[in-house]
């Protein structure tokens, strides 16, 4: 038991470190995650923030959240991508061939993501100081975010790899990353949802974005959160146990 355990952290070692070193060869896809969610804060913040009622007077703390969450989505559309160009050829039956754990050629994948997402996430804090972004949250709720924030990484880098591992194209190994992009403009990251008409205020009240946005808006503002946090909690969880079970069944089936 101890030499099979041994064996499959140091396989996933070696493919952790094959992954990142695509990463480091290619930072341009790091820096790609973050310019399109950083164009987004400086846009909304410079641009509209003033015509935005939030009740808050420092937008970019209203905004920050949801910026993150766009951030995480647009980044694990790589792992799709990276999943699907390694079974076009032929690279996980090669890595099938030899004495190793074959699910760590999987979680290899699944540990990039998280490493280059913290990475992104990182970087658009950082910005977002610059902008005026301010926190009066202690250690323990910068530790609670961080646990949100990886959980719904973990969440969506499954999803990306039923489609790495499920499509037959591609621009399909990406494109389901699109809607989760965009699925915070119909939640409270950007606007109350208080201001929105009655069906689309169902929905962004009752969408997993809105309970994890505003669960890290009142961690950072060192507020109570409420019953958000379990809301949030029980999305992210169980997207993330229902997506493994069918990312690794593709990942048997192929």
């Amino acid at each position: 038991m101890e030499t099979a355990k041994k064996h499959f952290f140091s396989d996933m070692s070696v493919m952790l470190g094959r992954s990142m070193r695509h990463i480091f060869r290619s930072m341009d896809t790091i820096f790609t995650v973050c310019l399109t969610p950083i164009a987004m804060m400086l846009l909304f913040v410079y641009v509209f923030g003033d015509a935005i009622e939030t009740g808050t007077d420092n937008y970019v703390n209203y905004l920050l959240p949801g910026i993150l969450l766009m951030a995480i989505a647009s980044g694990v559309a790589y792992v799709g991508y990276r999943l699907f160009m390694d079974k076009q050829r032929g690279i996980i039956e090669r890595f099938h061939s030899m004495p190793i754990a074959r699910s760590t050629v999987l979680w290899g994948h699944v540990l990039t993501s998280m490493v280059s997402n913290v990475i992104s996430v990182v970087v658009i804090i950082l910005v977002a100081l610059i902008m005026g972004f301010r926190s009066s949250a202690g250690v323990l709720s910068w530790l609670a975010v961080a646990g949100i924030l990886v959980l719904f990484t973990l969440a969506l880098t499954w999803i990306a790899a039923i489609a790495g591992l499920s499509a037959k194209t591609m621009e399909g190994a990406s494109a389901f990353s699109y809607p989760l992009i965009f699925l915070p403009f119909i939640s409270s990251a950007f606007v109350p949802t208080d201001s929105m008409p009655k069906v689309v205020r169902a929905f962004a009240e009752n969408q997993p974005v809105t309970s994890i946005v505003e669960t890290i808006r009142a961690l950072l503002a060192n507020q109570p959160v409420g019953n958000d946090i379990w809301v949030a909690l029980a999305w992210c969880l169980g997207i993330m146990i229902v997506a493994y079970l069918f990312a690794v069944r593709a990942y048997k089936r192929n």
